[in-house]
């Protein structure tokens, strides 16, 4: 596989790389493959504000009434609300146009299964071998049996009731500052804090097509930390496109990371006797300080290698109840089924108010370690491994930090790259450490 799917469904530019026709195709292949299991499979579909989304959708509803498929069009709406819907609305599949944080030039297209979990990578593949069939043979219903769209952004409701459910708490003497990055959140997220009895100011919620992530949202930090502070806000909230994750900022106007929100939100689990093992699920990129945090509340963190879908296979083996990582792409296994940015926003906030205390208070649980990062450009990332040189100078770089840092090295999935990382309280050591280690890789590796 690769050809097609990456590691969040298929992206590219909207009508250069990802266009209309692939769109169509991908719409008929998908309805093939889920129509063997029901007549007339069902798909509810999602997207962003991008200005290519309706293009895409067409495409895709056309594909899917091609093959004798069953069309629901939510609207824009945020990813994890497909996946809700998917499992609300018995649907075989749900389907998200969108690029998540990337430029509105970008688009993507990328399923869920019925469930609301991610398609497997197996039946992404299968999936991609029917798209990239040299030609197309699949069936053509007619008379009754093509297909049909029905466009339902009425089910936005239906998502907005089911995150008010997973909070308790009422929000009422809260100010706070809502970023929507003019993205999939634009609608819901100010709708739910109101009801929540939250006084809110709302930016950048007025969608173009091309402004979604423009200097805004959770990648753009800056406008939202300005915000908070102009306003006085007890707490601010940026979303990106999709609104599958978020960060927040205090109300000093400091940034809380996915690692501190994760953070606050396992001890709040954790004092409530609700954390599964009173264990959090992170990736190796997630903050020494995090590990330190949840170990000295009593409590345990089990790393996995980067990305949702390994912190999901972990949550979903062991039972685990809550896991993320620090972009802030969290996952709460007793309401969601994947990254929910509006339900971490409700229980960071819920946590909040049940504490008492000042967000800037929470975050400070966790010491955020300094981290340095270095890419080490290399011809070739073989042998990497099984080097016994660069093995010993991260060994050696590992036992002078101790316990209150650490190293992780690494190669680029999609460069030629070995990013060296080192984390510790000291910054010129990291340096040095950093330097160390990609020197003896340049020198091991390029010969």
């Amino acid at each position: 596989m690769g050809n097609l799917f990456g590691t969040d469904g298929v992206r590219g530019i909207a009508n250069s790389e990802l266009t209309p026709e692939l769109a169509f195709r991908l719409g008929r292949a998908a309805t093939y493959l889920f129509g063997r299991e029901i007549r007339r499979p069902v798909f509810v579909i999602g997207r962003d504000t991008r200005i290519s989304g309706q293009m895409l959708e067409a495409a895709l509803d056309a594909g899917i009434c091609s093959a004798g498929g069953y069309a629901i069009n939510a609207g824009v709406i945020p990813t994890p609300a497909v996946a809700y819907l998917a499992r609300k609305l018995s649907a075989q599949a749900g389907v998200v146009i969108s690029a998540s944080h990337n430029p509105y030039p970008d688009n993507g297209i990328k399923f869920f299964a019925g469930t609301g979990y991610k398609l497997p990578d197996a039946r992404e593949e299968e999936l991609e071998n029917i798209v990239l069939a040299d030609k197309d043979t699949l069936p053509r219903p007619i008379e009754d049996h093509v297909g049909v769209i029905q466009n339902r952004h009425d089910l936005i409701a239906d998502y907005i009731d089911y995150a008010l459910a997973t909070v308790t708490t009422k929000f009422n003497n809260l100010k706070i500052v809502v970023d929507c990055a003019n993205g999939a959140a634009y609608e819901v997220a100010p709708a739910i804090l109101k009801r929540l009895g939250a006084e809110i100011i709302v930016m950048n919620h007025q969608p173009t097509g091309v402004n979604i992530n423009r200097d805004c949202g959770s990648t753009h930090l800056g406008g939202l930390q300005k915000a908070v502070l102009d306003a006085g806000a007890n707490i601010g909230i940026g979303y990106d496109g999709d609104a599958d994750r978020c960060l927040a900022v205090d109300e000093l106007g400091r940034i809380v990371d996915g690692d501190q929100i994760m953070t606050i939100c396992a001890l709040d689990l954790m004092n409530e006797g609700r954390l599964p093992a009173n264990t959090l699920v992170s990736t190796v990129m997630s903050n020494i300080g995090l590990h330190q945090a949840i170990k000295q509340a009593g409590g345990h963190v089990v790393v996995t290698p980067v990305g949702d879908r390994n912190v999901l296979e972990s949550m979903l083996t062991h039972g685990y109840g809550l896991g993320g990582e620090q972009s802030g792409h969290i996952i709460f296994s007793e309401y969601s089924t994947t990254g929910d940015g509006v339900v971490t926003a409700l229980q960071l906030i819920s946590a909040l108010v049940k504490s008492g205390k000042k967000l800037s208070e929470l975050a400070a649980a966790m010491t955020r370690f300094p981290q340095v990062l270095f890419n080490v450009r290399i011809k070739s990332k073989d042998g990497l491994e099984e080097n016994t040189n660069i093995a010993a100078a991260i060994k050696a770089a590992e036992a002078e930090l101790g316990e209150m840092g650490r190293v992780l090295v690494r190669p680029s999935g999609t460069e030629p790259l070995i990013r060296v990382m080192a984390e510790g309280p000291d910054m010129p050591q990291l340096e040095r450490l950093v330097e160390q280690i990609a020197v003896t890789i340049r020198k091991e590796l390029e010969g």
